[in-house]
């Protein structure tokens, strides 16, 4: 009986984006600090940021879609009002 090696499996590679950024002073020193007190690499505390703040900003957005969606389907009058006041908070800031 043959018995043919096996072909090692490819994993498709991930394309990781390399930026280069300047920060500010104070954001420099926040980001020392964090990478200190959670025993990181100010790269890793920065990817971390990143993706945390990017899951916000949809999350907010969402948010403001569902609002907005409650908003058009409203009826009663009052409600309309509520919910206007509410997406004018979200849109400018109380």
């Amino acid at each position: 009986m043959l018995v043919l090696p096996m072909a090692p499996v490819r994993r498709p590679r991930t394309k990781h984006g390399r930026r280069s950024v300047t920060l500010r002073p104070k954001i420099t020193k926040q980001v020392e600090t964090l990478a200190r007190e959670r025993d990181l690499s100010d790269n890793r505390v920065l990817v971390e940021l990143i993706e945390q703040g990017i899951e916000a900003r949809q999350q907010k957005e969402k948010a403001f879609f569902q609002l907005a969606e409650r908003f058009s389907a409203a009826d009663d009058p009052e409600q309309v009002k509520q919910l206007g006041n509410q997406l004018g908070r979200f849109v400018f800031g109380e």
